[in-house]
Parts: structure tokens; sequence; C-alpha cells
């Protein structure tokens, strides 16, 4: 340790990076503090949390009130140090304003940043925090995203591998029938500003709004038996209680995440933190493709700086971003965010525990 303090410009980073390290290693950590110092610095964050660490976030504790950290600490590490609950919380209390103040950060400093922090913990699935109405992905996009055919074209490749993923149906968009009539569907309705539900989207896949698939009848190119089979696995799924608090909550809303709240010294720097370790890999795959497409789709629409406007954190990246050739539909997304989202301010952090996690291509960018 010298005197020296390591600095690091926020806007090299919308080249990205990656945190490689194992289990235990301290990248948690690490990374925290990483998206800390970039609230401190005014930086709008995506946060996605598949395993559960990064509500960390919400655990600023400027007074270092032992009572503070109890409902935080580990009872049974508590109880293997011979100590109570109670006391061993004044014990990591301690531990914390000693080792903060070996580095210069004081309380005042920790309360700074936790007025300048909107955080805000999304939960889709589930009503433990911010639920997350995921059918509202299938309203209209913005008529910036409308008026661009790439944008919209993506996006509704995107939003439709998202929901076959949530029936175990890997598609190819191009060739594959189930993935082509849904794009359609989805692609005619936005045109024409109109909004899907799910029950729209199952009747119109049974009984197509169109005639023809190219040049073949949409009977020919998609067989009713087949589109019938499809729409009873989507119904099935729907139709579960499970599914319900997926229906219900905030609409994802990317140009709010990514702006500051408010000016002057009473701006607030917006983390938005999905989380979900409460969901299965199949739901988890499904939420976060719909979410990541959205980013892409609102990148699509801002304006060109070389600044970090807005940083993107996948935390435990293993099996959204695998080598070829799988792809599931958190990949393009991905690599499309690295590739040419940086030329709109737009970074990304991948973390995971060994870099063959990652495909090539990602790590080339």
């Amino acid at each position: 340790v010298t005197e020296e303090r390591a600095t690091y410009k926020t806007d090299r980073l919308v080249t990205h990076a990656v945190g490689v390290g194992m289990t235990g290693s301290g990248k948690t950590g690490l990374c925290i503090t990483l998206l800390e110092e970039l609230v401190d610095a005014g930086v709008p964050l995506i946060v996605i949390d598949p395993k559960g660490d990064m509500a960390n976030l919400a655990l600023l504790f400027e007074d270092f009130a032992p009572a503070d950290f109890a409902a935080w600490v580990d009872p049974g590490e508590a109880q293997r140090s011979g100590l109570s609950k109670e006391a061993y919380s004044e014990k990591i209390a301690a531990k914390w304003q000693s080792g903060l103040a070996e580095w210069g950060v004081e309380g005042e400093r920790l309360a700074a940043l936790r007025k300048k922090m909107a955080l805000t913990i999304y939960t889709p699935g589930s009503n433990s925090g911010t639920a997350v109405d995921v059918l509202g992905a299938f309203a209209p996009p913005a008529p910036a995203i409308l008026r661009d055919a790439t944008a919209r074209r993506e996006l509704v490749t995107g939003t439709v591998s998202g929901l076959l993923s949530l029936v175990d149906v890997d598609a190819d968009p191009i060739r594959d029938p189930e993935h082509v009539v849904l794009s359609r569907i989805v692609d005619e309705a936005w045109q024409a500003n109109e909004s899907l539900d799910v029950r729209k989207l199952i009747e119109r896949l049974v009984d197509p709004p169109f005639e023809r698939v190219g040049v073949f009848s949409v009977d020919e190119f998609y067989p009713p038996k087949n589109r019938r089979k499809l729409a009873m696995r989507l119904n099935g799924i729907v139709a579960a209680p499970a599914f319900e608090p997926w229906t219900k909550g905030v609409q994802l809303d990317v140009d709010a995440m990514a702006n500051p709240i408010g000016d002057g010294d009473d701006k607030k720097v917006p983390v938005s933190l999905f989380y979900m370790a409460h969901l299965d890999d199949r739901e988890r795959m499904f939420f976060a493709g719909l979410l990541l497409e959205q980013i892409v789709a609102w990148s699509r629409a801002q304006s060109g700086t070389s600044s970090l406007r807005m940083l993107l954190y996948f935390d435990e990246v293993f099996g959204y971003l695998p080598p070829y050739p799988a792809n599931p539909p958190t990949k393009t997304p991905i690599l499309t965010l690295m590739k040419q989202a940086r030329a709109v301010g737009v970074g990304t952090v991948l973390v995971t525990q060994n870099p063959v996690d990652v495909d090539y291509k990602a790590l080339s960018n």
C-alpha cells in the first residue's frame, strides 16, 4: 500500500470489461466497489444479477450501527465464533468501519453515496421487490424504434426468441417456421401500433392474420396441427397460477433507467438491479433476453458520444454468452451491445468464473 491514489477514467469503460475469478476470489467485492464508484461519478447502471449477490449494493450503513448489520449477518457464523448475534453484529460493524477508514472512506462518503444512488431492485416473476410486467414487452416500442426498420426487426426477433425459450423451443429466426410466423404476427401488430397480449398472440398463432409466408401458404409453411401444438404449450405456461406475478408491475423503460433523476445537488443516479436468483434457468434466460433486447432497441435511438452514458453489468454470465455453436436468446443482444452500443456511450461489464464461459467474439471486443 502506498499513498498514491490510483484512478481510472470512466469513459474507458465504453470499450467494456470482463471480470474473471473463482468463487471466493473477491471479484464480487471488487465489482461492487467499481459500481459504487461509477454511481459517484454519475453513471446510470443496469445490473443483471442471476445469482443474487449484487443486491449488496443496498448495504450502505454510514453510521456503522450494529443494529443495521444485525439483519444481514450469518447467525451460523456468529455461533461458530462463540458470539451472540448482537455481539457478532457489533464486531462486523467495527470491522467495516476500521477497514474502510484505512482507505480514507468515512461515514460521510457513504451517506453521500446513499443520497446520490436511486437503487431499484426489480424482481421479475415475484412481488418481493419491484415487480415487472413482462407482457408489456409485447406493446409497441417507442416511435423512434418503429421508424428504424433494423431496430424494430431486431426487437421483434429477440422478443420472440425469449418467448420461445420459455417453452424450451430453440428456433432459428430465419429458417424455423414457429419463429418466422410468430415474428410476422408481432411485427405486423407493432407496425399497426397495436398492443399484443399473450391471448391475442396465441389466437393469431392458431389462425394467422395473413395467408402466405413468402411464396407458400401459411398452412403449408407451418401446418395448423403444429401451430396448435405450440399454442397449447404457450397457453399452458401463461395460464399457470405461477405465471401471474409476471403479468403485474412496471413495464421496462430503459430511457428512465439510463437518465439521471433531477438536477444539481439533488440529482440522483438510477441503479436498476434485476434480481433473478428466485427464477429457474429457463425463466432467467427468458427475462434476460427480453431485457437485453429492450436495451439494444433503446441504444439504436441514441445520439453518438464517446463518454460513458450508461453501463450494463452482467454478473455470472456463464450460460448467457456461450461459445459457438450455442446461441441462447441473450447471446446476440450482448454481442450487439459490445460491437455497436459503444458508439452511443453504453459500456458492458461481464463477470464470470472462467474466461472459456464467454464467446470469443465478445472477448475480442
